[in-house]
């Protein structure tokens, strides 16, 4: 009798225990993949020139596009974007997906969406490694009105001539990142793809650094947070890092890579003002 007993209490463990799972599941990839949040970031920092104080900028990463993100979630992020106001708008790679077959058709969902995205200085991309699936990533992005960096700068000026300096370097992983560029003196905000590349990137003395490629992991736990990340984000892969007198943030991204679920980890977009302190 005993024994039927466990039998009965293991199968009845095991059933809720299956139960837990499939719900856990389902929210991952039906819940957990939707609904995009802002997060929202106040940047202070002692060299920002007193013009640019305010300045907002708003940090996409990760689309995926082909995977969870079709045009209707990409025109509802664009609606969002438009609705903050930004003065630059950046985005660090992985525009689509390698695992999707970038036609025709896609390409021009793409442009149709990312075209409509208003910012006031500018809007500014650097590739990913999945952008390397195809050529097709720089078309894309100047046909958005974007301005494409690869392993190089660019001179962007405010209203009243306050110039500062935004640097893109070329996707270490599938790419050829030259770090050996001469910067001005002004104001300095790099984009890069694998936030690991920070190392290379700090002798630069740059202000700011800005990320993706981690998504946060996609599967994030309480207190242990991110269970896997990819190469180029083992190191550093959460959303905030400080060093000297360089600060880095990376987006978690609003698409998914090889498993198309996230779980305590929702879709994002990350928006900075910066304050002069």
């Amino acid at each position: 009798m005993n024994e039927e007993k466990k039998k009965i209490n293991f199968f009845t463990i095991f059933k809720i225990l299956l139960l837990l799972g499939v719900l856990v599941f389902m929210y991952a990839r039906f819940i957990g993949t939707r609904f995009i949040n802002i997060k929202e970031y106040a940047v202070y920092d002692t060299n920002l020139p007193d013009s640019l104080n305010g300045l907002k900028i708003i940090h996409l990463s990760d689309i995926h596009y082909g995977t969870i993100i079709n045009r209707k979630n990409l025109t509802n992020l664009v609606n969002k974007i438009n609705l903050l106001n930004p003065d630059i708008v950046i985005f660090t790679g992985d525009l689509y997906d390698e695992s999707i077959i970038l036609n025709e058709k896609t390409t021009k969902e793409i442009i149709d969406c990312l075209k409509n995205i208003k910012s006031k200085l500018g809007k500014f991309a650097v590739t990913g490694n999945h952008d390397y699936s195809n050529n097709s990533f720089s078309d894309i992005m100047n046909q958005s009105g974007f301005t494409y960096l690869q392993n190089t700068s660019k001179l962007v000026y405010d209203e009243n001539n306050t110039a500062l300096e935004i640097i893109g370097f070329d996707d270490a992983w599938k790419g050829n990142p030259n770090y050996n560029l001469t910067l001005s003196d002004n104001y300095k905000i790099v984009l890069v793809h694998e936030p690991d590349e920070i190392d290379n990137i700090l002798p630069l003395n740059v202000n700011l650094v800005f990320a993706g490629h981690s998504h946060g992991g996609q599967i994030r736990l309480p207190i242990i947070g991110a269970l896997y990340t990819p190469n180029g984000a083992k190191k550093y892969k959460n959303d905030y890092y400080e060093f000297d007198n360089t600060k880095m943030y990376i987006s978690y991204g609003v698409g998914t890579s090889i498993l198309k679920i996230r779980l305590f980890n929702q879709p994002s977009i990350n928006f900075y003002r910066l304050y002069k302190s």
